[in-house]
């Protein structure tokens, strides 16, 4: 691994939940890999007032308690440390900005990242003041984190005061799940690979599932969760882009636009969901009172914050179905949701059967299927029929299954180390186009205005539960189930 020059990052939010959990983790383990050393200057910014001294020693808490499988080392943080820098920053105020960019001016030469690392409602204030004060050079990078607005509208507005300051090719639209190794690994097996092309595509592929649960609930992020909902917050951003991987033609080759356009062709041919059709083609649900693991939990309506009679949803689940040669005909079943019975994200390709079987004791249902786990572990298996044991010739599933882990005996980097990294390379592959963007919220807003327009509730769920009964209707009705309710 080749260790990158000399780059500064400017972390706005640098004392947020993301920051603390996530980034300087991240960065902290790529240091200790090697990949950059103590010339480099990660400067946190934010509104509260903070000596650098207090700032790392409350970053050097927080990275203790969430390292991933690296023993916290004394040593090494403190030359970590050493790259660790602190300004006070309103994100509102120009003269801040003004400020900083004195501050930094001795290393414009070098790559410089400003990852915006705050609320999605100070993205217009902070690219206004960014332009204001000209702080862009030209190997500078913005990154931008989910959601990025509202709606096609205020997505817009966003990116046209970004654009201010910075061209299209210096924005990096993030989403952590493109990260993840085994979205990773799904482009490898794909793309890397002769042996499932043939059969990825209509007449091979009876449907394709894509199941992100949570546990949690909105865990004192109510009046956030509640502006945004289940559809925004996970479907807009992180399962399109999941879809768009598994669905896209092979690109002519690993360049960044390549891939995008491709990804881009996938959003275009999605079919539109709106008020004609939302009821048939949509299910969005709420949770209510139940039992996670053993414990009860109140239902969204209760939790702290939320305001009385929400309608927001917590649940989505959606057929999705790509008008184009490749995909006509096969469906794509999206669900996601807060309070599930498990933490679980997987995608689930069901394969069709043989044309005509010879053996009379095949097992009932049971097609090929090949499932890409994401968490809580990541795996990949790939699901055959094979004989059982016996004078009989009964053909039982089984499974063929890759473990990443045992085959490697390293530790996966994880998707913030890697899409840090990509950003200071350079490397805009996994990054959100502006035209994918705005192709996205074409399809979402749509739906919204459908159930808006419907005036009818979300559905209720159990908390613990696997959502709503409409949600098992909504594939039934094509003669399918979700893999848990099998």
């Amino acid at each position: 691994m080749q260790a990158l020059d000399p780059f500064e990052i400017v972390l706005f939010g640098g004392t947020g939940d993301l920051a603390m959990r996530k980034l300087l983790p991240a960065l902290y383990h790529r240091f200790m890999a090697g990949q950059f050393d103590q010339r480099a200057h990660i400067l946190a910014c934010a509104s509260s007032a903070m000596s650098r001294d207090e700032y790392i020693a409350r970053a050097a808490e927080q990275c203790r308690a969430h390292l991933d499988g690296v023993a916290f080392n004394e040593a090494r943080w403190s030359e970590f440390a050493s790259c660790l820098d602190y300004q006070q920053v309103d994100a509102t105020r120009v003269e801040d900005f003004k400020a900083l960019k004195t501050r930094i001016a001795e290393r414009d030469a070098q790559v410089r990242v400003w990852f915006l690392s705050m609320s999605p409602s100070l993205y217009i204030a902070t690219g206004t003041n960014m332009a204001a004060a000209g702080v862009a050079t030209p190997n500078s990078r913005v990154v931008l984190e989910k959601p990025l607005g509202t709606d096609r509208q205020s997505a817009e507005r966003i990116n046209q005061e970004i654009g201010r300051s910075f061209s299209e090719a210096q924005i990096y639209r993030i989403d952590h799940y493109l990260g993840k190794e085994p979205v990773q690994n799904l482009l490898a097996l794909r793309f890397g690979n002769a042996l499932f092309e043939p059969l990825w595509r209509r007449g091979r592929i009876r449907h394709v599932q894509i199941t992100v649960g949570e546990q949690l609930g909105v865990e004192g992020r109510a009046k956030f969760y509640d502006e945004t909902g289940a559809l925004r917050d996970m479907v807009q951003n992180h399962m399109l882009q999941l879809l768009c991987i598994l669905a896209m033609e092979p690109p002519a080759s690993s360049d960044a636009d390549a891939v995008r356009d491709e990804k881009l062709k996938v959003l275009r041919a999605l079919r539109p969901i709106n008020a004609e059709n939302v009821e048939q083609k949509t299910v969005r649900g709420q949770y209510r009172a139940g039992a996670i693991d053993g414990k009860s939990v109140v239902g969204y309506a209760d939790e702290p914050g939320v305001p009385e009679g929400s309608n927001t949803e917590t649940f989505v689940a959606i057929k999705a179905e790509i008008d184009n040669w490749r995909w006509a005909g096969v469906p794509f079943y999206l669900r996601t949701g807060k309070r599930l019975q498990q933490q679980v994200a997987e995608i689930a390709i069901t394969f069709d059967d043989v044309p005509l079987s010879i053996f009379p004791n095949r097992a009932a249902d049971a097609p090929n299927q090949l499932v890409i786990r994401l968490q809580p572990d990541e795996s990949i298996t790939l699901t055959v029929l094979a004989k059982a044991p016996g004078d009989a010739m009964r053909l039982r599933p089984v499974n063929l299954a890759l473990d990443l882990a045992e085959s490697f005996k390293e530790r996966p980097m994880s998707a913030y180390e890697r899409l840090l990294m990509d950003v200071v390379r350079g490397n805009l592959t996994l990054f959100m186009r502006r035209d994918e963007l705005d192709t996205a919220w074409r399809w979402i807003d749509p739906i919204r205005a459908g159930w808006a327009q419907s005036g009818n509730a979300p559905k209720t769920y159990a908390a613990g539960s696997w959502g709503p009964a409409a949600a098992t209707a909504l594939i039934g009705r094509d003669g399918y189930a979700w893999r848990d309710e099998l």
